[in-house]
Order: C-alpha cells, then sequence, then structure tokens
C-alpha cells in the first residue's frame, strides 16, 4: 500500500509528430511514495543512483549500494506511477555513514568524498567532519529522479523521512545526526565542439558560459540553510564530445559536475519546511 497518493502537477512528453506549435503535451499523472521494496525496486533504484553520481558511478558499486539502502525499507521513499511493482521514478534515502563505515561500499564511498571535498576549500568542513572521531555522525542523504519528474515530488519524500528518523530514533536505531550531507550535481553550458571550424579556439573559450545551473532545483534552498556547499570536478573525464550528447541548446552543451551540500541536522524541521513553501504545488 502507497505511503502517500496525491495528484501530480503536469508531467512534460515530448511528441514527435505533434501538429500543433509546441513539440511538447503536459500529462497529469498521479505519483504514490512508497517504503523501498527489495523485491523490486533493486535494478530502478542502481539506474538512479547512477544517474545520481554521473561518470564517478564506476568508482562506486552501485549494486551494493543499492542493497544497503533496500536493506533498510523502513527508511526513505521512492515515487512510482503504476503501483508498487513497477520501477521507482524517484527515491531519498539515508544512510548513516559511521554505523556502516566498515563495509566496503561505505568506506569507498566515505574515500571518494573527502577526496571530492578535499579540492574545494568551499568543502573543506565536509572532509574535516568525515575524518572526525567516532562521535560524530553524519547521514548521507542520496536522492534523484528521472530527468522529466517535478520537484514537488520532493518535499513530501523529507517530510516522510524525518517522521521516519523520529521514529527509529524512539526505537533506539543509530539515525540521531549531527549534520545531514547530500551528494547532488550541477552543470555549466559549454560551446559545441562540433561545427565550430570557423570560431577561433581562444574566443570560444572565452565564450564558455561559466554560470552554475541546478539538475534540482530545491539545491538553491538548501544552500539558505547549509553551513557548507560547493562543487568538484568528478574523478572520471568525460569522452571527448559527450557534452554535445548533453546539449541544452542548439550551440551549447551541458558539462555535469559533483555537488555536496552539508546541513545541520538540529535543523532539518526548518529547512523542510523551506522546501515545502517553494515547491509548494499551484
Amino acid at each position: 500500500m502507497a505511503k502517500r497518493k496525491v495528484p501530480s502537477p503536469s508531467v512534460a512528453h515530448s511528441e514527435e509528430d505533434s501538429s500543433s506549435e509546441s513539440d511538447t503535451d503536459m500529462l497529469d499523472v498521479e505519483f504514490e511514495w512508497f517504503d523501498p521494496q527489495p523485491e523490486v525496486d533493486f535494478h530502478g533504484l542502481k539506474t538512479l543512483l547512477r544517474q545520481l553520481l554521473d561518470v564517478d558511478s564506476q568508482l562506486v558499486d552501485t549494486s551494493a549500494l543499492a542493497d544497503l539502502i533496500l536493506a533498510q525499507p523502513l527508511l526513505g521513499s521512492t515515487v512510482k506511477v503504476d503501483g508498487n511493482e513497477t520501477d521507482p521514478y524517484a527515491f531519498l534515502s539515508v544512510i548513516n555513514l559511521q554505523e556502516h563505515k566498515e563495509k566496503p561500499v561505505v568506506k569507498a564511498l566515505i574515500d571518494y568524498i573527502i577526496r571530492q571535498a578535499s579540492t574545494n576549500p568551499a568543502l573543506s568542513l565536509v572532509a574535516d567532519l568525515l575524518k572526525a572521531p567516532d562521535n560524530t555522525s553524519v547521514g548521507l542523504i542520496l536522492t534523484e529522479r528521472l530527468i522529466n519528474i517535478p520537484s514537488e515530488v520532493v518535499p513530501p519524500m523529507y517530510r516522510m523521512l524525518l517522521e521516519e528518523i523520529s521514529w527509529a530514533i524512539e526505537e533506539k536505531e543509530p539515525y540521531n545526526f549531527s549534520h545531514y550531507l547530500i551528494i547532488s550535481k550541477t552543470y555549466q553550458e559549454v560551446f559545441s565542439t562540433l561545427d565550430t571550424g570557423d570560431r577561433p579556439q581562444k574566443k570560444k573559450k572565452k565564450e564558455d558560459n561559466k554560470q552554475i545551473f541546478y539538475f534540482h532545483p530545491e539545491d538553491e534552498v538548501l544552500h539558505r540553510h547549509a553551513v557548507a556547499h560547493g562543487n568538484y570536478t568528478y574523478v572520471k573525464e568525460e569522452a571527448e564530445g559527450q557534452a554535445d550528447a548533453k546539449r541544452a541548446f542548439q550551440d551549447l552543451g551541458v558539462k555535469p559536475q559533483g555537488h555536496m551540500i552539508l546541513l545541520e541536522a538540529s535543523e532539518a524541521e526548518a529547512i523542510v519546511k523551506a522546501l515545502e513553501d517553494f515547491l509548494r504545488p499551484a
């Protein structure tokens, strides 16, 4: 049975053969929130984890990470459209890094986060916390959704997570965190490497847009409450021309990069309320 069911904001749907002026139709669908289900969600979660970690997913055992998420089915949510037996369109969960630090996948993930956080001074607090003595408890929040899924599905997942963590703490479960660390991703628009024979190379470099864009709009709200946030370059290099495969506009490609947001757990209620206000369905 679904944890929650609500009519969704309209979802964009492309129709190649549309005769209208626009090639995009809007579909009204009903989203349902479920507990993670080990029997049906493994492949869907693994796909979303690969999407979240982008090219650096090669450095993480995403199968073991999906198994770890599914091993705590009373914590976190998946979002689906056609019932519990289908693949999730979105998910959110939290992992206690201290509790699971001896597991190979978590140990590798902690090492990866420390290494990448150390490349950006804005993320030095993240690296310091993860290197700290055992009394520091950081909850790693992992969340991702398919591209056309509206951001309005996010606040209910965070609200339910807070409730589930509260219940778990009452049962003496190890979820009394000091901080939450969210792994996310951003991107920059870069000029295409295709059809640029007439453009001088130096000029092209100057024309690259260094503005940061967000795959997850809610990250801008989380920044207002964060004690640290910043980007990092992926360890794995994208293949040449990969940005062209992710074009946002006619002349521009998309270059993703990793992003981290560190939050104090004591501010969780205010943060979720801010998300609910910002992403309230129209």
